[in-house]
């Protein structure tokens, strides 16, 4: 998925893959992105009608979406799945059909999150899930501990920096340091120590109880256009989880807080020495 209307490039290349800590997909070429349609304004436009319905909480019609992009009705489940796509990975939104016909859509978040918030609230404001779920995702991909450099080496890809205002998410290290952290999505805390001090970010416990790192997978094989089990250890992993169910879900969050990053370190001789914790 190649979605770039809010500064989201997809990692396309092989330096991408291997400076953010994923393996290749099997099979599968690592320049990844999404084939140009030339209509991308319809696209835009889409997403605007089911962004305000996702504000809303109201059901949207595919008859009211066909009317948005009526030049183009032909192209309706093309389109449909690209705006889709994007909102996935910009705002953290999911597109779900409510009945088998396809003439009824919800708006959910991302991952089964239930964090719903926004800039300033109004219709016209960015839903900033997005940013949540590809923190998450990178924490995941870190072996669920990532020093903080890292994670804005990474959002620096997306056009994301810290103390830098965004568009749509303000100041991004205020919310994951602080924000998601209060809400529990994040935990942020001193790597036991550093010196001078160094910083780490885990999943914190809200996230353990509102999603799974399958889902997370999930989320990561979309954005590539590919199967979780094309990422063959990290697809081991949430298959452990999801079998053991949410007494893992404790166990995982009790070994990431013990301040030794374990898990972490041994994971990065076995993938990219520069993307995770320091020794």
């Amino acid at each position: 998925m190649g979605c770039t209307q809010a500064g989201f490039p997809a990692i396309r290349s092989r330096r991408d893959w291997q400076s953010s800590g994923l393996q290749e997909p099997r099979g599968e070429s690592p320049d990844l992105k999404l084939v140009s349609t030339g209509h991308r304004s319809e696209e835009v436009q889409a997403a605007r009608g089911v962004k305000v319905r996702y504000h809303r909480k109201e059901v949207a019609t595919k008859a009211e979406m066909l009317s948005v992009i009526k030049d183009y009705q032909d192209l309706f489940p093309m389109i449909l799945s690209q705006a889709t796509d994007c909102m996935n990975l910009v705002f953290g939104i999911d597109v779900k059909a409510l009945d088998p016909t396809g003439l009824f859509y919800v708006l959910v978040n991302t991952l089964g999150l239930t964090y719903n918030d926004s800039l300033s609230g109004d219709e016209e404001s960015m839903p900033m899930a997005g940013l949540l779920v590809n923190t998450l995702s990178i924490i995941f991909i870190a072996g669920n501990c990532a020093p903080e450099e890292k994670i804005w080496e990474m959002l620096g890809i997306m056009g994301l920096y810290a103390g830098m205002n965004h568009f749509i998410y303000g100041d991004p290290r205020e919310l994951l340091t602080q924000v998601w952290v209060q809400q529990g999505y994040l935990e942020y805390r001193q790597v036991p120590n550093s010196d001078p001090a160094c910083y780490e970010f885990l999943w914190g416990p809200r996230t353990y109880a509102e999603t799974t790192k399958m889902k997370v997978l999930e989320f990561l094989a979309k954005v590539h256009d590919t199967i979780p089990s094309a990422f063959p250890s990290l697809y081991e992993e949430a298959l452990q989880s999801e079998k053991t169910g949410p007494q893992a879900r404790v166990v995982a969050r009790a070994r990431a807080r013990d301040g030794t990053c374990a898990r972490t370190r041994a994971y990065s001789k076995a993938t990219s020495n520069s993307f995770f914790c320091p020794n």
